[in-house]
């Protein structure tokens, strides 16, 4: 009995977090969200960097779409380092889907095609693009990210994935 509703608390968690992040969110000045991406993805994607893997995102913007935090952000390459913008005139390619969707991509949970499939995250515009994007994705090296952060994220991505799972309702009333 305790460990399901141990369950059931992760779960009520996992799915009303965004909803709760979603305002406050909402009312961070963009420089913030920008700062955190661009370090995020500076510390994903140095090897990517330096091997001059990222240059078919030239003259190209990505547009992520965080649904239920109603974040919208833009992603491009030039000089040799990534440019996060909070508008753009004209996007190629579009990544949209849930939180808990990107998390569990970010820490290795669940593959970036099974959730288009599932239509858990939406992938418009050229999908040539959206290709090569996605499978710079599958290709990250973890391995970059302090011990610290692999750790958390892990965690993290763990706590999510479990808390998705739908806790079975005999066990819960027992």
């Amino acid at each position: 009995m305790f460990k399901s509703a141990i369950a059931n608390i992760n779960h009520q968690l996992v799915i009303n977090a965004p909803k709760v992040l979603a305002y406050p969110t909402a009312l961070l000045p963009f420089f913030i969200p920008k700062k955190l991406l661009s370090v995020l993805l500076r510390n994903l994607l140095s090897e990517a960097i330096e091997d001059n893997e990222l240059d078919f995102l030239k003259n190209k913007w990505l547009k992520l779409v965080v649904t239920d935090l109603n974040f919208i952000c833009y992603v491009s390459f030039a000089d040799h380092q990534l440019v996060i913008a909070q508008q753009c005139e004209e996007t190629a390619v579009t990544f949209s889907g849930a939180l808990n969707e990107f998390l569990l991509i970010a820490g290795r949970k669940e593959d970036p095609d099974t959730l288009f499939f599932q239509r858990r995250l939406s992938v418009e515009g050229d999908t040539e693009l959206g290709l090569e994007i996605k499978n710079l994705l599958d290709n990250i090296d973890f391995e970059n990210f302090p011990p610290h952060l692999q750790k958390a994220l892990d965690h993290f991505s763990t706590f999510v994935h479990q808390g998705l799972i739908l806790p079975k309702q005999k066990d819960i009333g027992a």
